[in-house]
């Protein structure tokens, strides 16, 4: 698919709505039936498209997917509705009346944005994207807020723009992944310069950037949606603290910040206690286990794992609780004979800092339910030493 053209007319529209909930296993079949009528390549197009639609259901949510067009990177790479609407709404409360979008994608972002009130300017060089953007504008009653421009963004005038927010690609068709933030697309070093220029600046990062290459004049800020990391952001310029790190985790829009000086030194090591504290991702990435193990007065249960561990149980956003039973130096045929004996055929091994799969673990320690009770097993290490945690999550 190199051209959307097609299925923005009539009969494209009809004929996506058509195929709107085909069952992948029945695609030949329909294709077959609807060739009849239409040309080849429009039914193997609105097939295509329902197909990614169908996968943009956990991003976007069913009727906003319904209603868009995609691209496969599109879909791979938009950012997550939950996560642009949080962003959207900072801007909004920072008083933003207008963003530049840079490497805009299918839009995803620039949509949550125009949702706010904010007038927005999307651009991205890639044509087939810039068309989707601008269809999806239109389908979600927000042409009248985003401009598509198809352009290169370093070429960009964003003078005038209350706000600059720039997300450089970190996927490559030849490498995958890519790890070097001098390797997106723009580099990150262009793109902060890009953020300096503006008022208020805004970069989407890879949640593993290295500390040390983020810049010291941004606000850096980690976001997990359900308990899982999505991405990094670095904000620059007005109301922003230099040095100051945040980790903010969805729906809840719960938040842990820290600037320089009220960073807080790593916690001390210390035995397990009864409870085990697993911190959220975006905690971790933060760099800001410290402040939740002051909140629950607990300690580190090694020096280079993120688990807290503490006598009494406090409940925290920022982490989930387990409520410890036993604590084993690591193996597997003791655990294999533990859990016979207690009758367990639920077992959930976490792991942190053990280069043992859980997958593996799990095989071999219950290759058979043995009865009804439930264990969460985590294979880390305490004051150095392979060990296993057995426990069930704090009532």
């Amino acid at each position: 698919m190199n051209d959307l053209a097609p299925l923005l007319t009539p009969e494209g529209r009809a004929l996506l709505d058509e195929v709107r909930d085909t069952d992948p296993a029945r695609e030949l079949a329909v294709a077959t039936r609807l060739r009849r009528d239409h040309p080849a390549e429009l039914v193997s197009a609105a097939l295509g498209q329902a197909r990614l639609r169908q996968r943009a259901v956990a991003k976007f949510g069913a009727e906003d997917a319904s209603r868009m067009f995609f691209t496969p990177n599109g879909v791979e790479q938009s950012t997550r509705r939950s996560v642009a609407e949080y962003r959207a709404e900072c801007l909004r409360a920072a008083g933003v009346r207008s963003v530049a979008d840079l490497c805009c994608g299918i839009g995803g972002d620039a949509i949550a944005v125009a949702r706010a009130g904010i007038r927005v300017l999307a651009v991205d060089r890639d044509p087939l994207t810039c068309q989707a953007a601008r269809a999806n504008a239109g389908a979600l009653g927000l042409a009248g807020l985003i401009e598509v421009r198809e352009a290169d963004v370093t070429e960009v005038d964003t003078a005038g723009y209350d706000a600059v927010f720039v997300d450089p690609a970190r996927r490559s068709s030849r490498r995958g992944r890519i790890f070097d933030p001098e390797a997106y697309s723009p580099p990150l070093s262009w793109a902060v310069s890009a953020a300096l220029k503006a008022p208020l600046g805004l970069l989407k990062i890879a949640p593993g950037v290295p500390h040390e290459a983020i810049p010291a004049e941004a606000t850096a800020e980690w976001v997990s949606d359900g308990g899982d990391v999505k991405e990094a952001m670095l904000w620059f310029g007005s109301g922003v603290t230099p040095g100051a790190r945040r980790a903010t985790l969805l729906p809840a829009a719960a938040g842990i910040h820290a600037t320089p000086a009220t960073l807080l030194p790593d916690p001390a090591v210390r035995p397990v206690g009864r409870y085990l504290y697993e911190p959220d991702g975006a905690v971790i990435r933060a760099h800001l286990v410290a402040q939740v193990a002051e909140e629950v007065r607990g300690g580190l249960i090694d020096p280079t794992i993120a688990y807290v561990t503490a006598d009494d149980l406090h409940r925290t956003p920022y982490a989930t609780a387990y409520e410890i039973t036993d604590q084993l130096p690591f193996n597997v045929k003791k655990l294999k004979a533990l859990l016979r004996e207690r009758e367990v055929g639920v077992l959930t091994v976490k792991k942190r800092g053990s280069a043992v799969e859980p997958e593996e673990l799990r095989r071999k320690a219950l290759p058979k339910p043995h009865g009804t009770a439930s264990v969460t097993v985590f294979l880390t290490r305490v004051a150095g030493a392979p060990t296993m945690l057995l426990g069930h999550p704090a009532p």
